[in-house]
């Protein structure tokens, strides 16, 4: 009998619906009727929940196949989840442009290095668009935070892409308009996001 199977035949003996059994876990009741329909497995918690609920061990519910595949899926659900963690700290780290001196400011012939905010003498849509950047991918890395496990098609689809393209934008922004500084800091950010998605 496969794992949907027992799951069903389990919860109907103990005389729980979807929704009752949902609540016991802290998952939703469609979560369930995706196990119980054979289009997925809950997560290596919820299975210890599961087992607990219904008085059986882990190995009962699943098969050694079943098991396996439920160990796979969860390992990469964690790694996903760090590596969603780092974008959003990084793009978060962009809060440094705001107060380090990492740009370029010439007065009177001298070269000094001021933070973004105590910027002045370019022209102020250079400015702006420095803003617009460094804001826009602190916002984002603070979404990509919160949001960290929400598991919405789009959502999933293109946080990655939209936080490297704000990364990429930064570093030809900062590099098109010679700040050095900027553009390192914007690339090393860049280059830990790449990393992190080689597989191994």
């Amino acid at each position: 009998m496969e794992f949907n199977e027992k799951l069903q035949e389990l919860r109907k003996q103990k005389g729980l619906t979807q929704e009752e059994l949902g609540d016991m876990l802290y998952v939703s009741r469609t979560a369930v009727s995706k196990w119980e329909s054979g289009r997925g497995y809950p997560n290596l918690d919820s299975l210890k929940s599961i087992a607990k609920i219904f008085n059986v061990t882990v190995d009962e519910l699943l098969s050694c196949d079943e098991l396996i595949c439920v160990a796979e899926h969860d390992g990469n659900r964690k790694i996903n989840s760090i590596i969603d963690l780092v974008f959003g700290l990084l793009d978060i780290g962009f809060i440094l442009l705001l107060f380090l001196p990492f740009f370029a400011q010439t007065v009177d012939g001298v070269i000094y290095e001021v933070s973004l905010i105590r910027l002045t003498g370019k022209g102020l849509y250079l400015k702006v668009t420095y803003f617009i950047v460094v804001i826009a991918s602190i916002a984002f890395g603070v979404l990509q935070c919160i949001f960290k496990n929400f598991q919405n098609g789009l959502w999933l689809k293109f946080k990655r892409k939209i936080s490297l393209a704000i990364n990429v934008l930064g570093v030809i922004l900062f590099s098109v308009s010679l700040q050095p500084y900027a553009t390192i800091l914007a690339f090393v950010f860049l280059s830990i996001k790449v990393l992190t998605l080689v597989k191994p």
